[in-house]
């Protein structure tokens, strides 16, 4: 559709009744088809107009019958590739593409890190991802990517190759066929050896870049079995924590959630008594990854040793199984 001027015109949608009281950027992509991620950067550029005011808060909620006018955004390039990013891969081959992700590395280009990315060593490496986003299947600025670690997490990350994969990979996830183990060492000691924290998560009210438990959120459940107990330098224990499901910081809100946040977690625990480790830096690491290979179906696993930093802050190295 084209303006009066020969510019593209902007869209205009009706808020129906199912979309009543959902956040902004979710019913703009929705309605359009175009990305959460893309829908957001319209709404900070001043691109959403509710009822003709420009609403720049994604989080806003909308109302039945509201009208939404979306003006046209630029267009989302592709991450370019960083052969200076270092990458760790642990398992290639035409299908997927399983990499050791350091801390302080960026999965994906967001707001305020457009370089320095996991994507972008990927890309370098194995340009032929990039082709995924043809497909339609997938976001232009995040080709390949199924699932995430957090900046100050390490470890374990899979990333499509191909179409078949991708496919296969997300619909894994959905069906809660990926197993995902993590070693965490928390604050405090846990009472019981194993438990399960089912707790559903939202975005936090309060502090829109964070999570919380929210009964008005979506289904989540970590489950835990302690590693061992320790009380110098502060009472402190490891535990194995296992994703059933998988939501944006997980593990770091229910452990958080039941009082015993993740050491070096500043965002969900104390500022302090980080046990010497790197501020941003949490005590999380995705040691094993397990599903089944998108070309035959055959069940497939890896492992990942603790990191030199987290190993000095215990003064061993633990088993994790």
């Amino acid at each position: 559709m084209t303006g009066a001027d020969g510019g593209e015109a902007d869209q205009a949608f009706s808020v129906p009744s199912s979309l009543d009281g959902v956040r902004l950027d979710r019913a703009v992509s929705l309605l359009t088809g175009i990305s959460r991620a893309e829908a957001s950067a319209r709404i900070a550029e001043g691109k959403v107009r509710v009822d003709g005011r420009p609403e720049r808060r994604r989080s806003a909620p909308v109302a039945a019958g509201n009208l939404l006018l979306l003006a046209p955004g630029r267009p989302v390039a592709p991450p370019g590739r960083e052969p200076g990013v270092p990458l760790a891969v642990v398992f290639a081959d035409d299908d997927v593409i399983v990499v050791d992700k350091p801390w302080d590395l960026v999965v994906h280009p967001g707001a305020g890190h457009r370089d320095g990315t996991l994507l972008g060593a990927v890309l370098a490496r194995f340009p032929d991802v990039a082709e995924l986003v043809a497909t339609g299947d997938c976001e232009p600025e995040r080709p390949g990517i199924v699932h995430r670690l957090d900046r100050g997490t390490s470890g374990l990350l899979v990333v499509a190759r191909s179409p078949r994969a991708l496919r296969s990979l997300r619909d894994q996830l959905a069906r809660r066929g990926v197993a995902r183990r993590y070693g965490a060492l928390v604050h405090g000691h846990l009472e019981h050896d194993r438990g399960l924290v089912d707790a559903p998560m939202g975005r936090s009210t309060r502090r829109p870049t964070r999570m919380s438990v929210s009964a008005a959120g979506r289904e989540a459940r970590t489950g835990y079995r302690v590693v061992a107990r320790y009380e110098r330098p502060v009472p402190a224990t490891l535990v194995v924590a296992t994703l059933e499901t998988g939501r944006t910081h997980q593990i770091r809100v229910h452990l958080a959630a039941i009082g015993h946040p993740v050491v070096g977690d500043a965002a969900y625990g104390p500022a302090t008594g980080v046990h010497g480790l790197t501020p941003g830096r949490f005590f999380l690491h995705a040691f094993e990854l397990g599903f089944d290979h998108p070309a035959d179906g055959r069940p497939v696993r890896f492992r990942s040793a603790l990191p030199p930093e987290l190993v000095a802050v215990l003064g061993e190295a633990p088993e994790l199984d």
